[in-house]
């Protein structure tokens, strides 16, 4: 009787968790810039800073800045994960390989760059959604701003926060949170 009653709650707090939608950043699966499948369960007990990213805006030399995170952090406990997108002011017109091509002579970018994606309106991307709705992170609501605002993911698959585009990415609030243990 106790384990029926057991095994009981543990279904019942299963389902009110999809009922309410949340679900860890794991579940999901995007394609690399290069078109492969990539599951984010790969990056289970990393931590993992999403960036929307941009080549022609005010702060596209945040790459710069990301590159040096990556290569002080990177590793089997943080990454770094671009999604290039276009939903601001056409600030990022060129394909994937334009991108790819952009990213590593400019700024020699070696994290992880996804495709081209969209990160608000009726398109946005399923990962986009979870990101910014509270009914489905768990966590909290939030905009996509502008090009360059950071999702910080826990090693768990969880949201642990959001840094706005303007905030560098060698910011104190990332580099703690990197940093910080659970």
């Amino acid at each position: 009787m106790k384990i029926f009653f057991t095994g009981l709650i543990i279904f019942a707090m299963t389902t009110a968790s999809t009922a309410q939608g949340t679900r860890s950043f794991y579940d999901f699966s995007v394609q690399t810039i290069d078109g492969k499948e990539f599951p984010l369960s790969q990056l289970k007990g990393k931590k993992v800073l999403v960036v929307n990213t941009a080549s022609k805006c005010g702060y596209t030399p945040q790459y710069a800045k990301l590159e040096e995170l990556y290569q002080q952090y990177g590793g089997e406990n943080f990454t770094i994960i671009g999604f290039p997108a276009n939903n601001f002011m056409n600030q990022e017109p060129g394909t994937n390989d334009e991108i790819v091509e952009f990213c590593q002579v400019n700024y020699g970018i070696t994290f992880p760059m996804m495709e081209k994606i969209s990160v608000k309106g009726d398109d946005m991307a399923p990962l986009y959604r979870w990101l910014t709705e509270k009914q489905k992170n768990g966590v909290m609501d939030s905009k996509v701003k502008w090009n360059f605002q950071k999702y910080m993911i826990n090693e768990d698959g969880s949201l642990a926060g959001m840094v706005p585009p303007g905030e560098s990415p060698t910011a104190e609030t990332i580099t703690e949170w990197i940093k910080s243990t659970r």
